[in-house]
């Protein structure tokens, strides 16, 4: 009898209540201010939980994801492409044509005629126009010299990218080597409390001595040390990591999402000579500039030659001459000047820039070749690490430590088995580091990822 029918008391609700007799019923305007009034604690509650939920899901960057953010927020190379239009900008001064001159005049003043005294009575007034054309393709060659000091700075531009790319992928793999020591450091921890408590039933059981069972919690000691460690290795590599992508998101919400694992590559030697004399861009800046040097060499012959001016003027005197006009042409007399020293400055400035091209070759050739030479000196000792000494590191805790367990080992012979299987799997991590950023290298010295 308690319930009521809210769809009857909405409906009578319109009614008078002094005219039936009975209570009023609730007002549905009340019953939803009511209810939301309940609702809120319980809204704002499931709100923050929302919220603190979607605060402690990380931020995972992948090395594609981490190259377009520095790319789209590294001030250096947005610096660069402004360079870029600089120089684009120097092309259309380049290909400008001479500005005509226009001259406006008032001759033949008689200020100090006094007989009569009619100083404006012979003058005149004139104008002229004159125009200087430019012989022997200046303005083209001075287009073309433009056009390919742009991509001169283009390569350039691209080759800083290349050096700043080196950089981000070194700590890019170090946090994920720092993250991969992490996860060794915190599996050698959990693994050695579990013969902790095995070992700790053993010494309750009276099978092992009390000093055996302290010396083998003392040296979880370093076991803890080594996680420690790792975990702020982790840390200090993901700030750097950050500060290259000028990414503000908190560092324990911020991880990479790459696997840290190599694939020994099959690419050739000689694959990547020719791949780097292709896309090395301080290589193509260097034949470039030799390019440049050439078109200067012209432009520089070209201003060597004369350049006629055309005129022509206007004027209107007094009677019996009145109105006329005449033509002009004036050839400068290249006697002295023919651009000597420039001619000869641009033919030594070919020289300089083929020397410099054939040396950057060189310096091409050699940074594949040693760059090649440490990876595989890396891959050869990553090798037996994964067909032999990773299982054989293990078969030797798993053996010694059943052994030990049973008694048919020594406490030494134990710590001496963990030991070996913690430097082991620690250098394995660091062979893939090193395997990792000897790769890297080989991009950096190709000029390309070519190496994944």
């Amino acid at each position: 009898m308690h319930r009521h029918n809210w769809r009857m008391y909405v409906g009578l609700s319109l009614r008078n209540p002094r005219k039936t007799g009975t209570p009023a019923p609730p007002r549905l305007g009340e019953f939803l201010v009511g209810m939301a009034a309940r609702l809120a604690p319980f809204a704002l509650l499931l709100t923050a939980a929302c919220l603190a939920q979607n605060a402690l899901q990380p931020r995972t960057v992948s090395w594609r994801e981490a190259q377009d953010q520095f790319r789209a927020n590294n001030l250096e190379l947005l610096a660069g492409k402004v360079t870029i239009d600089e120089a684009r900008a120097d092309e259309t001064t380049a290909f400008l044509r001479p500005n005509p001159n226009l001259t406006l005049g008032w001759d033949q003043l008689t200020p100090f005629h006094s007989d009569p005294y009619q100083p404006v009575a012979q003058s005149y007034l004139f104008w002229s126009l004159d125009y200087l054309h430019e012989r022997q393709h200046k303005r083209e060659l001075r287009l073309a010299s433009a056009q390919k000091q742009t991509a001169i700075t283009a390569q350039a531009q691209v080759d800083l990218e290349r050096n700043l790319m080196f950089n981000l992928r070194d700590a890019f793999v170090r946090v994920m080597q720092a993250k991969a020591v992490a996860s060794l450091a915190k599996e050698n921890l959990d693994y050695y409390d579990k013969v902790l408590a095995i070992n700790k039933d053993r010494f309750n059981a009276g099978a092992i001595a009390r000093v055996d069972f302290d010396r083998l919690e003392l040296q979880r000691v370093q076991y803890e040390s080594d996680l420690a460690t790792a975990q702020v290795n982790v840390r200090t590599a993901k700030i750097d990591l950050q500060a290259l992508l000028r990414d503000k998101t908190p560092v324990d919400q911020f991880d990479v999402a790459d696997k840290f694992d190599f694939q020994e590559p099959l690419t050739t030697i000689e694959e990547l000579r020719a791949f780097a004399r292709d896309n090395r861009p301080d290589l193509r800046q260097a034949a470039l500039a030799l390019e440049k040097a050439r078109t200067d060499h012209q432009l520089a012959v070209a201003n060597g030659s004369t350049d006629p001016t055309f005129g022509i003027d206007f004027a209107h005197q007094p009677k019996p001459l009145n109105s006329y006009m005449g033509f002009s042409i004036n050839f400068p007399l290249r006697i002295f000047d023919k651009n000597q020293g420039e001619k000869l400055h641009t033919q030594l400035d070919i020289g300089r820039n083929e020397r410099l091209r054939d040396a950057a070759d060189v310096a091409v050739v050699h940074d594949v070749d040693s760059a090649y030479a440490t990876l595989q000196g890396a891959i050869a000792i990553l090798r037996p690490y994964r067909s032999k000494y990773l299982k054989q590191a293990d078969n030797v805790r798993t053996t010694i430590a059943f052994s030990y367990e049973h008694g048919a080992a020594s406490l030494l012979d134990f710590l001496d088995a963990q030991s070996q299987y913690r430097s082991t799997q620690l250098s394995y991590l660091n062979m893939i580091g090193a395997c990792l950023s000897a790769a890297n290298q080989v991009n950096f010295a190709v000029g390309s990822e070519v190496i994944r």
